[in-house]
């Protein structure tokens, strides 16, 4: 049976081609919002990390009215980090919209996130978005997207997809270039004759597989999933079953149930056939989980969620300024805080090591990893990290294989000669390179992962922040040989205290300081960047010995460059094997894993 008053769609697309954009307008201009209510941009994106970087981290669920059909939307995020947000959300839903950029066309998310919906079978409309923009080529786009769907051996269904085009930012979609622009009306139009309405019997035993999980301090974990079969009710019996684990077969109770209305939850008492819904009250509910009736336990099957590709060590912060400025700072609140995040998170592996104040984190980027970071920091947390590693494999032979990415680089032609000798360096190799004729060349790359780790920044300044840089995991490939992370040493304090103007000024001749004058630092602290290849040991600390004779220039004053003051992530790229990353609720402190000068000497040479 069909239920033709639902339809179920993710809004899919590579960063920053406007999903979140649209979703807003198709909330606007359903009514969700009062006329004069005042709203904020990017309304899905909800994370303080989400709004300041202009990105979704995490997928969101949402729903409007059009002609007394609800259309439930999901907001997915567009980087590859967090790839693992699309991939089970895509579970729920009977179609998607594919939201391509008029100027920038298909990109290397698209491509995955199309690949994702396609191997499900789900119809797909393209919503050609920033039609808008001046330097916008919509026709060119639309053969783009055919090629791609070609490419990934999309059926004569999927290949005859419906086009929309859109510019989010004005408000208005049309179903033909040469129509007049008006409202969003064609898009929903089109979804509602496109995107099948969900099926299922409304006779059989109930089966809601669980897709997504939300958390909540006051009620717990929340489990959102749509109903396949049967009804749910409030009070009813269910068994919780999983795919993957034929062992799990747990009787539980709801307690709670809720339907999408626009951004809010709205308690239900029952919800039929192709209904969303979260469900609270259950302690253990995890991703992949179908909650049933007693006499008909079956699981839904769920596509297993890819592997992390790279991982870091979070530890205890055990520095000389330790505890000074975090609320949480024990093993016990880090190793908490960690398995918490993985209620909400299904990409992310949190291991623990051979001492109780180490746990090695495994996620899908330094992006990932470092969203993580900054929220942990944020909440009070003070804690050190390791530079980020890949996670390695062996075949059958015994050979080890690492992750390679397939890196996109669009650049100024004039600097592409410096990025293609950069990532040489790297072990990338160059597949293809195309100019387009108006001054810009792409680039595509076969790179290992670790040769991506800590070049975001550099490649950035190689190319006057004009360069842009996407890339996605390819698979694992033979291991390339040992890769050099960085040409320059560090400058390292070998005395603890507070960095005076007088121990900078003659510092900064070695390299670029990170510190100013007023910091507090302790021995074997990184303090700057060397010029040269060496680790150099420098007391910040010294002040001018005070004579009884003056100088014709003692009273001059001393000049000092101002310092490089680093981001976390240019923190987390600088970072060298042999150190770590100190974070605390108000510093950022690079410093020797190995503190004292001496043993730290000894280390190296038994390396």
């Amino acid at each position: 049976m069909k239920r033709e008053d639902i339809r179920n769609i993710a809004i899919i697309a590579h960063v920053d081609h406007g999903k979140t954009t649209l979703v807003d307008e198709l909330l606007k201009q359903s009514g969700v919002f009062r006329a004069n209510q005042a709203v904020a941009e990017r309304v899905m994106d909800s994370g303080d990390i989400e709004r300041e970087r202009g990105i979704t981290i995490l997928s969101k669920n949402t729903a409007v009215t059009y002609k007394d059909i609800k259309i439930n939307i999901i907001d997915t995020p567009g980087h590859a980090d967090f790839g693992g947000e699309v991939e089970r959300v895509l579970k729920m839903v009977n179609g998607v919209v594919l939201v391509v950029d008029a100027f920038e066309g298909s990109m290397p998310q698209t491509k995955f996130v199309l690949r994702k919906a396609l191997d499900l079978d789900l119809p797909v409309i393209v919503c050609i978005n920033k039609i808008d923009r001046p330097e916008a080529r919509p026709e060119e786009v639309i053969d783009e997207v055919l090629e791609l769907l070609m490419d990934l051996d999309a059926s004569d269904e999927q290949l005859d997809c419906p086009f929309v085009f859109a510019s989010a930012k004005d408000g208005y979609a049309l179903a033909d270039l040469k129509d007049e622009p008006k409202d969003m009306m064609p898009l929903f139009e089109t979804i509602v004759n496109c995107i099948p309405a969900p099926e299922g019997e409304p006779e059989a035993g109930t089966q809601v597989l669980i897709s997504t999980i939300d958390y909540n301090e006051y009620v717990g974990r929340i489990g959102v999933g749509k109903v396949d079969n049967g009804t749910i009710r409030i009070n009813q019996e269910v068994v919780m079953v999983n795919h993957h684990d034929p062992e799990k077969c747990k009787k539980v109770k709801i307690s709670k149930l809720y339907e999408f209305d626009g951004l809010n939850k709205v308690d239900v008492t029952e919800a039929g056939i192709g209904s969303i819904v979260a469900i609270s009250g259950i302690a253990d509910i995890h991703i992949g989980d179908t909650l049933c009736s007693p006499e008909h336990p079956v699981p839904i099957p769920f596509q297993k969620i890819s592997e992390p590709t790279i991982a870091m060590h979070f530890l205890v912060n055990d520095s000389p300024l330790a505890g000074k400025e975090g609320k949480y700072v024990t093993s016990r609140h880090l190793r908490d805080r960690l398995f918490r995040e993985l209620n909400t998170d299904v990409s992310l592996r949190v291991e623990e090591t051979e001492t109780t104040e180490c746990f090695k984190v495994s996620g899908r980027g330094e992006l990932h990893l470092s969203v993580l970071i900054e929220n942990m920091r944020r909440e009070g947390y003070e804690f050190a990290v390791s530079k980020a590693e890949v996670l390695y494999r062996t075949d059958e032979k015994g050979k080890r294989l690492e992750p390679m990415e397939r890196a996109y680089i669009d650049v100024d032609d004039e600097y592409s000669g410096n990025v293609i000798q950069k990532l040489g360096e790297r072990k990338g190799e160059l597949l293809n390179m195309n100019s387009n004729g108006s001054g810009s060349t792409r680039l595509e790359f076969l790179i290992p992962a670790r040769g991506l780790i800590g070049y975001r920044g550099e490649f950035m300044t190689d190319t006057k922040g004009t360069g842009v840089l996407n890339t996605i995991f390819e698979g694992y490939g033979p291991y390339k040989g040992d890769i050099q992370y960085r040409k320059q040493g560090s400058l390292i304090a070998f005395e603890a205290g507070e960095a005076i103007t007088y121990g900078l000024f003659n510092a900064q001749e070695r390299g670029a300081l990170f510190i100013g004058p007023g910091e507090k630092v302790y021995a074997g602290m990184v303090v700057g960047q060397n010029g040269k290849a060496e680790d150099i040991e420098l007391n910040v600390c010294k002040t001018k010995k005070l004579t009884n004779t003056r100088s014709s220039s003692a009273d001059e004053a001393l000049k000092l460059t101002p310092p490089r003051i680093l981001s976390l992530e240019q923190c987390l790229e600088f970072i060298d094997t042999d150190e770590l990353l100190e974070i605390t609720p108000k510093s950022l402190r690079i410093r020797k894993k190995i503190l004292d000068p001496t043993l730290r000497k000894r280390a190296s040479m038994n390396k």
